[in-house]
């Protein structure tokens, strides 16, 4: 018999966190998201300076290639990574289109 656990697909088990864990990884969570949140917005904030700035300089409302360049870097996370970009991106110029 085999005295190490195993999951579902017949690979080592992962460590499951007891219940003091969970509630320290909750802590955890939830200051990391105040500090995602308040990232987020730091960034909104120079990203609309950016684009003020670029509007009375006489240039365009957004610049294509930066933005490539947001998603390029965002791919990393995978398909939602995009996603994330994107909302990052029309948080900080608003929604094309409108």
């Amino acid at each position: 018999m085999n005295a190490h656990a195993t999951n579902a697909d017949g690979q080592p088990a992962e460590h499951t966190p007891a219940g003091d864990d969970i509630a320290s990884l909750r802590e955890e969570i939830d200051w990391l998201d105040k500090e995602i949140l308040r990232l987020v917005k730091r960034r909104v904030e120079v990203s609309k300076t950016i684009g003020a700035a670029r509007m009375a300089a006489g240039g365009t409302r957004i610049v294509y290639n930066r933005e490539m360049d947001v998603l390029a870097r965002y791919r990393e996370l995978g398909p939602d990574g995009r996603q994330l970009a994107m909302a990052l991106l029309n948080l900080g110029r608003g929604r094309l289109g409108r």
